[in-house]
C-alpha cells in the first residue's frame, strides 16, 4: 500500500524533530539500532527470501548470501567499530599551534532520505541505512515499487523493530518519490540508474542538498591472451549469472584477443553446462527478469544484434525467464553496445591488441568497474594508469562487493560517493572542525590587529617568500 501522500512532509518533520531532540547521538543508542537491523534480517529472513523468490525469483541461497547475511554482518560489525569511528580527532599541528586545541567533532548529517533499486533491495536499502544508523541520523526508506511485496514487507517489519519517528518506510511510485524530493533533506543516498539521478540531482540542487549516487553503466572485462581461458571463463559467467545479470557490476561486455575469441566461447559453453546441466530456465539456482517490460527489452535487443549468438538462452516470456545468451562478433555500434544490458546477455567484442581494448573502453562513460584478467604485472599497472573506473577488479568478478574494508563507488556516470561499512559512516558524518583560543594566546595574535606596522606586514606575510624545491623530471 502506498504511503499517503500528504502525509510525507509530517513524516520528515516527525523525524527531523527527533533528530534535534539529541535521541541519536549517544554510541550506545546507536549501537543498539544497529543490532536491532541486524535481528530484523535474522529473525525475519524466511519472509525476506520468500518476497524475493515472489518478486525477482531469487534462489534463497543468492539472498541469505548476498544480502540478508551481508546485512547483518556489516550491521554487527559497524557496531562494534564505531565506538573508534566516533571518536573526536585531535590533529597534529605545528607547536605554536597547539594551545588552540584544534579539534575534528564526527557530526550527524541530520535527517536523510534514502531511495533504493529493485535488483538488490535488502541491501541497497539497508547498507545506506547502517552507515546513517551509526553516524547517528534519522532516514526515511524509500524502496522501489518493482518489487511491491518486499516493499510491503519492509513496510510491516521496519516498525516492530524501529521507532518510526526514527526510521520509517515510504512505499509508492512516482508521486510519492515527487513528494519526497520536493522536501528539504540533510543527504539523499540513491541507487539506481543514470536518468533517475538526474532528476534527483535536480530537486537536490534546489535546496542546495548533498547527494550520494551509486549507479551503473556499461562495466567491461579484459582478457589478457596469456590468461588461463578456462578460468576466466568460468569466473565471468559466475558474475553475470547473479541475479540474471541484473546487478550493477555484472560483467556487461568482453574484451579478447581476436584469436582467443573461439577458445573462450568453448568455455563458457562448458561452464554453462557444469553450472546447469538441464538449462537455466528452470533452475531454482538462476533468477527471473524483474517485470515484463526488461523482459522484453533484453528480447529485443538480443533480436537487433549483428553478433552470432554462440550459446543461445531460452525464453519465457509468461514466467520473464531468459537464459544466460552469449553472442560473439560483437562490434561498435550494435545494439547489445547501447546501453547498460542488465540482465543475462554477454557479447563479447574481439580486438586485436590490449591497446585497443583499453581505446574501447576510454571511449565510453566511465564504468563502475572494470574487471581485467592477467598475471602480467606491467599489463595491470598499464590498465591502472590508462583508464578509469570506480573499482578495477583483476582475476575475479562480483566477489570485490564482499570486501568491508574496501569503499564501493562510481566515477562521472557511473555515480559518485562512497559506501560499505566506515565509508558508509563518513557518508552521513560532517566533520565538524573547531579551536578554543585561549585568552592567554592573545600576546600573540596583537600583531593581526591593525594598524599593521613594517615588521607586522613582514612577519603576516612570510608564506608568500616560502622556498620553492628544484622539480626533478
Amino acid at each position: 500500500m502506498a504511503t499517503l501522500v500528504s502525509t510525507i512532509p509530517k513524516i520528515r518533520d516527525a523525524l527531523r524533530a527527533t533528530f534535534r531532540s539529541g535521541l541519536t547521538r549517544p554510541i550506545a543508542w546507536r549501537q543498539h539500532q544497529l543490532y536491532q537491523l541486524a535481528r530484523m534480517a535474522q529473525n525475519e529472513r524466511e519472509l525476506i527470501c520468500d518476497a524475493l523468490q515472489k518478486d525477482l525469483g531469487k534462489p534463497k541461497t543468492e539472498v541469505l548470501m548476498a544480502e540478508v547475511g551481508s546485512i547483518i554482518e556489516r550491521a554487527v560489525k559497524s557496531a562494534e567499530l564505531l565506538p573508534e569511528w566516533a571518536k573526536t580527532e585531535y590533529p597534529e599541528v605545528a607547536d605554536w599551534q597547539k594551545p588552540w586545541k584544534p579539534t575534528l567533532y564526527k557530526a550527524p548529517r541530520g535527517t536523510v532520505l534514502i531511495i533504493s533499486p529493485w535488483n538488490y533491495p535488502m541491501i541497497l536499502t539497508f547498507q545506506p541505512l547502517i552507515g546513517a544508523i551509526a553516524a547517528g541520523c534519522t532516514a526515511v526508506l524509500k524502496p522501489s515499487e518493482l518489487v511491491p511485496t518486499f516493499s510491503q514487507l519492509l513496510g510491516e517489519i521496519v516498525p516492530k523493530y524501529f521507532d518510526q519517528n526514527l526510521y520509517r518506510v515510504v512505499n509508492g511510485a512516482v508521486p510519492e518519490t515527487s513528494k519526497l524530493l520536493e522536501l528539504q533533506w540533510d543527504h539523499i543516498f540513491y541507487t539506481g540508474n543514470g536518468r533517475v539521478a538526474r532528476i534527483i540531482a535536480s530537486a537536490a540542487a534546489k535546496h542546495l542538498t548533498p547527494l550520494t549516487l551509486e549507479l551503473g553503466g556499461k562495466s567491461p572485462v579484459i582478457i589478457d591472451s596469456a590468461y588461463d581461458i578456462d578460468l576466466a571463463a568460468k569466473r565471468i559467467l559466475w558474475g553475470k549469472c547473479n541475479n540474471a545479470g541484473q546487478i550493477c557490476v555484472a560483467p556487461d561486455y568482453v574484451l579478447v584477443q581476436r584469436d582467443k575469441q573461439e577458445e573462450l566461447v568453448k568455455a563458457f559453453q562448458k561452464h554453462y553446462s557444469a553450472f546447469f546441466p538441464k538449462g537455466a530456465l528452470d533452475s531454482p539456482f538462476f533468477g527471473s527478469i524483474v517485470s515484463d517490460l526488461h523482459h522484453k527489452r533484453l528480447t529485443s535487443l538480443l533480436s537487433r544484434t549483428k553478433g552470432e549468438v554462440v550459446l543461445p538462452g531460452r525464453a519465457d516470456a509468461a514466467r520473464r525467464r531468459l537464459e544466460p545468451t552469449i553472442v560473439k562478433d560483437v562490434v561498435d555500434g550494435d545494439a547489445l553496445l547501447d546501453e547498460e544490458l542488465f540482465g543475462p546477455i554477454l557479447p563479447i567484442v574481439p580486438v586485436d591488441s590490449l591497446k585497443q581494448a583499453i581505446d574501447f573502453v576510454n571511449g565510453r562513460s566511465h564504468p563502475l568497474v572494470l574487471y581485467a584478467f592477467s598475471d602480467n604485472e606491467s599489463v595491470k599497472q598499464q590498465l591502472v594508469s590508462a583508464t578509469q573506473s570506480g573499482s578495477i577488479v583483476f582475476n575475479d568478478t562480483f566477489q570485490q562487493l564482499s570486501v568491508n574494508e574496501l569503499p564501493f563507488a562510481g566515477v562521472g556516470d557511473s555515480g559518485y560517493g562512497y559506501q560499505v561499512m566506515k565509508h558508509t559512516y563518513d557518508t552521513f558524518t560532517q566533520l565538524r572542525s573547531s579551536i578554543d583560543m585561549p585568552k592567554e594566546a592573545e600576546p600573540h595574535l596583537a600583531i593581526r590587529y591593525p594598524p599593521h606596522s613594517e615588521e607586522a606586514v613582514k612577519a603576516l606575510t612570510t608564506a608568500v617568500y616560502t622556498s620553492i624545491p628544484p622539480s626533478r623530471l
